[in-house]
């Protein structure tokens, strides 16, 4: 076996094949959009890299000359010294059912982080927020959402035995759409709104520039008090904004301000993206274009999933989510055709969050473990 850098398109375009081999039999895997993947790595559509570095790699089978493995791993300069120790990470990892491979891929990342300055790695993550590719899967094997990792489960026992230790674990949970929010929630949820003099808005496209002011000055403040928060920039929302143009629905998109116009709580629901993109292999060529738009025409979304959601510190406990959920739901069902609603990830630390998610109804569906590598 032999380890090569990701530097042309030929390692590239090998890079993004290694899951065809991995999950050849898994019909629960859906490939991402090679675009989305390459972006990661493209320090002009990444905003992570004017305060970061980041490499990738792939594994070759000395017998066949194939890809049997790959692996990123980069640091983020305002959170690497946040930690005990500098701490870089790794992500983007697949790799056969063999433990020589998978531990070559781990010390190669463990030697550019040392090599970096590092003293420490996180993984599996991405060199970018954490809503996208974060966490390895190990419970609640079914068909992912898109921008969620799934992995074999044989993965725990590479990381686990290589060294890694649990640094949180991250609970993924979900909503019947056609069970709702318990009755209880929506009577508080329209008391607040009639009591308490707040306004909810859907996001509205005409006014985007508003909008992204809105969700940055929410964001800001409601996950201030998290470990290693770093802002976000006007930068990182106008790439996520651009990557979920041609997906979103600006009804599963709500604000909250006040009788003055604060705003002060918002919730990010998109349709889940697999559902379109299943069966073109990772591919928005002119052909994957016409495929996607088709399905985009023919496929009705039975899923969605709330990418984050905020609420100002001096807004909670006022039953602002609650009251958006409350509007989520009067526009979602009556169309009928969705199914189900995943809450985004809440790590195992923010009781607060997890106790949000039961209050309206949520139920346990997935398990993810973001883990700690010290050198």
């Amino acid at each position: 076996m032999k380890l090569i850098e990701v530097a042309d398109q030929k390692t590239a375009k090998q890079f993004l094949e290694v899951p065809f081999l991995i999950y050849k039999n898994d019909p629960n895997w859906i490939c991402p959009l090679f675009n989305d993947i390459e972006s990661v790595f493209n320090p002009s559509k990444n905003n992570f890299f004017s305060f970061g570095k980041c490499t990738r790699w792939i594994l070759i089978d000395d017998d066949e000359g194939k890809a049997i493995g790959r692996i990123a791993a980069f640091i983020n300069n305002k959170k690497a010294y946040n930690e005990e120790v500098p701490t870089g990470g790794c992500g983007f990892f697949e790799c056969i059912n063999d433990q020589n491979a998978a531990f070559a891929l781990f010390d190669q990342a463990k030697s550019w982080l040392i090599d970096h300055g590092m003293k420490a790695a996180m993984g599996p993550i991405n060199f970018g927020e954490t809503d996208m590719w974060w966490g390895l899967l190990v419970d609640g094997f079914s068909n992912p959402y898109y921008g969620m990792n799934y992995n074999p489960s044989y993965y725990k026992n590479f990381f686990e035995s290589y060294g890694f230790k649990v640094k949180y674990e991250q609970i993924s949970n979900k909503i019947d759409v056609a069970k709702g929010m318990p009755e209880k929630v929506i009577k508080i949820a329209k008391w607040v709104e009639k009591r308490n003099g707040f306004v909810f808005k859907p996001f509205n496209p005409n006014e985007i520039e508003k909008f992204a002011k809105d969700f940055k000055e929410i964001y800001n403040d409601a996950w201030k008090d998290f470990e290693n928060f770093t802002q976000v920039t006007d930068a990182t929302i106008r790439e996520t904004l651009e990557k979920i143009k041609p997906v979103m629905d600006p009804n599963l998109i709500w604000f909250s301000y006040t009788e003055n116009g604060e705003p002060v709580a918002f919730v990010m629901i998109l349709p889940d993206t697999n559902e379109w993109i299943k069966g073109l292999n990772g591919n928005l060529n002119l052909l994957g274009k016409l495929k996607f738009l088709w399905n985009k025409l023919t496929i009705k979304h039975k899923k969605m999933r709330a990418v984050i959601m905020g609420t100002k510190e001096l807004y909670r406990n006022q039953g602002l989510e609650s009251c958006m959920f409350m509007k989520l739901q009067e526009y979602v069902k009556p169309l009928g055709h969705y199914e189900e609603l995943e809450l985004s990830w809440v790590g195992d630390f923010n009781s607060k969050m997890l106790a949000l998610h039961q209050a309206v109804g949520a139920i346990y569906a997935k398990k993810h473990t973001t883990y700690l590598l010290k050198f």
